[in-house]
């Protein structure tokens, strides 16, 4: 018993060149006009050969010390951290700021 295809001829020569001209930016634009999912599309554009996944963006990390690198600076400063392992790191920059200040 032969399955029918997802996908007729007519259907994958237009997500081809949809794809070709929007890019994987164009995934929901080229799913509603073939009355597929997101998912399927992609998937079938992986199984092609076609498929370009978007590069990942810069990481947000913000800069300067770690949380462990501060935690190490309580006990520099002669404060007991212990049990504050949990908190932010900008709750733990403020606390660090008012200890120093007071000491």
């Amino acid at each position: 018993m032969a399955t029918q295809p997802n996908y007729t001829e007519e259907q994958v020569t237009q997500l081809h060149d949809l794809y070709a001209e929007m890019g994987s930016e164009g995934l929901d634009q080229i799913a509603e006009q073939l009355g597929k999912t997101v998912r399927s599309v992609r998937a079938k554009l992986v199984r092609d050969g076609l498929y370009v996944a978007p590069t990942k963006g810069a990481s947000t990390k913000a800069n300067g010390p770690s949380k462990k690198e501060i935690l190490r600076e309580f006990g520099e400063v002669g404060f007991d951290a212990s049990g504050l392992e949990g908190a932010t790191k900008e709750a733990l920059v403020r606390v660090l700021a008012v200890i120093r200040v007071t000491n």
